[in-house]
């Protein structure tokens, strides 16, 4: 079965996916069945063509006796010296050994297999000069599920990611420490062997190929974009429980308010808001009471205004990322007609500017969710609550603390936000003196998001123990029925409202119903047209 006919396309065979890649850019679905679910790759007839191709002007550049850079030449501040042809596969082992410089705590596996899969994207264009060799080696290892060992340090994004690319190029040179499939750290050289694989011998240009891009940076991006779709439509879900416990109106996410400012983010939150709300009791008693809020607090009522400036955000960032696997990235690069031109299309200032925008956004959705949870802690701002939300006042604490981890969060997610990418650092003595910093602005987006997860899930976890509070419990709720349908959800993992519990595991258990998508997916269950 062929899901999609492009360039690239994925395929099942049997029980088996298999992404199999052409000249043509890569889908983000595609990124993630292949980081996260372990997809199987190959390489298409015309990708092979092309790389054939591009090969051959590679090999005439090689014995030309003027030198050109990249194929006869040093790298970098060093790309003034002529290589000798008996020198230059010791050129590429060295160059390869050099730049696997990474240190720090091991990078996620996911990212590293994204990373890969952006390289061999990118080799498969034909635009690198490699061998087809390369490529299926390349695919090869991931296909074994062997992964290389990337210390989070290490890349400036200034060649694009050249310290993280240069350890999965030592890999497929039987160097360096890997994982394999089951997960177990050894020598990439016993990996290779019990993988039936051979190491492989870099060629001409074939070295610098492998290393000069941003295929980290945009794996962190293309992930990152996945996570928060779920989590954004998870901070409506979390802002209209909010709204329903905290016996607010659903009078300000009319449709016919939020298009007198035509955000388009803002109109999809405030209508999965109302959506979620539909058929509310709580709702429909505070409009029939004698008096009615007509204005509720700002991290209610500008919910839709909040989250729909995130989500605008990531739609540009989503633009950004297609952009991106459209790129076919390395220095110097093999043009349609032949030519071999030096270029700088390797610096990551656009993937970085977004990594770090998304991280901006994402500190003011969880600030916002804080403040919802807050309120309910608040007896003068929770409309007849508990304190705290607590059995019993004094004697138990209930969510107080809950709140202080959120706060927690919130606050490092503000440090997160400060930008990676205004920050450069001049490197190899002066000739890359402009970085884009964009593989640390990734990493901090991932902390960021996962600080995200856990700040929703505390909103949530609070707001169903205050709408038990309102109305008894599952069995007699009065709020909506999305409401209650998330409710029994939470309920499976985290006990009704009593006495104070060991708290930190109620936490983690709401944590992962959010990470997994299980909470949206119960509340699309009850609804006609899933939340967007």
């Amino acid at each position: 079965m062929v899901f999609r006919e492009r360039g690239f396309v994925v395929i099942q065979e049997s029980t088996a996916v298999i992404v199999e890649l052409g000249t043509g850019a890569l889908e983000p679905a595609e990124i993630v069945a292949v980081a996260r679910e372990g997809a199987q790759v190959r390489l298409a007839r015309g990708a092979v063509g092309a790389m054939d191709a591009s090969r051959t002007v590679i090999e005439a550049l090689a014995a030309d006796v003027r030198p050109h850079y990249g194929v006869s030449t040093g790298f970098g501040a060093l790309a003034t010296k002529q290589i000798l042809p008996e020198q230059r596969t010791a050129l590429q082992r060295s160059l390869i050994r050099s730049h696997a410089a990474s240190t720090g705590a091991e990078v996620d596996r996911e990212v590293v297999r994204a990373l890969m899969l952006n390289r061999l994207s990118t080799l498969a264009t034909g635009r690198t000069g490699v061998r087809t060799a390369v490529a299926e080696a390349y695919a090869a290892l991931l296909n074994a599920g062997i992964t290389p060992v990337i210390g989070e340090y290490g890349s400036l994004g200034c060649s694009g990611d050249l310290a993280p690319l240069s350890h999965c190029a030592l890999a497929l040179m039987g160097e360096g420490m890997v994982r394999d499939a089951a997960g177990t750290a050894m020598g990439a050289g016993e990996a290779l062997a019990a993988a039936g694989l051979e190491p492989l011998e870099l060629h001409e240009k074939e070295g610098l190929a492998l290393i000069n891009g941003t295929d980290g940076m945009l794996g962190m991006l293309t992930l990152a974009i996945a996570d928060l779709h779920r989590l954004l439509t998870t901070a409506d879900l979390a802002a209209a429980m909010s709204v329903e416990g905290l016996l607010g109106t659903d009078a300000v996410f009319a449709a016919d308010l939020q298009a007198l400012r035509p955000q388009p983010g803002q109109s999809e939150s405030a209508a999965n808001i109302r959506n979620v709300l539909a058929g509310s009791a709580l709702i429909r008693e505070q409009k029939s009471g004698a008096f009615t809020r007509v204005q509720d607090a700002y991290s209610l009522r500008c919910a839709p205004q909040v989250h729909g400036a995130a989500r605008s955000t990531l739609s540009h960032a989503e633009h950004v990322a297609s952009c991106e696997r459209a790129s076919a990235i390395d220095n110097p690069v093999v043009t349609v007609d032949g030519r071999v031109e030096s270029n700088g299309n390797f610096h990551g200032a656009p993937v970085g500017y977004v990594l770090d925008f998304l991280a901006i956004a994402t500190a003011d959705v969880a600030s916002m969710s804080e403040r919802r949870t807050d309120r309910f802690l608040d007896r003068n701002r929770s409309h007849g609550l508990n304190a705290f939300l607590a059995a019993d006042p004094g004697v138990d604490s209930g969510h107080m603390i809950a709140q202080y981890t959120q706060a927690g969060i919130v606050s490092e997610l503000k440090r997160l936000a400060v930008p990676a990418s205004v920050d450069s650092i001049p490197s190899s003595a002066m000739q890359e003196d402009h970085v884009s910093m964009g593989w640390a602005a990734g990493l901090k987006l991932r902390r960021a998001l996962d600080g995200l997860a856990r700040v929703l899930a505390i909103e949530l976890l609070t707001s169903a123990r205050a709408l038990d509070m309102r109305d008894g419990g599952i069995g007699t709720s009065k709020s909506a029925p999305v409401s209650t349908e998330v409710r029994r959800t939470i309920r499976e993992v985290v006990p009704a409202p009593g006495p104070d519990r060991y708290l930190a595991p109620e936490i983690e258990a709401a944590y992962q119903l959010v990470s997994s998508g299980r909470l949206l997916d119960a509340a699309n269950g009850v609804l006609a047209k899933p939340l967007n």
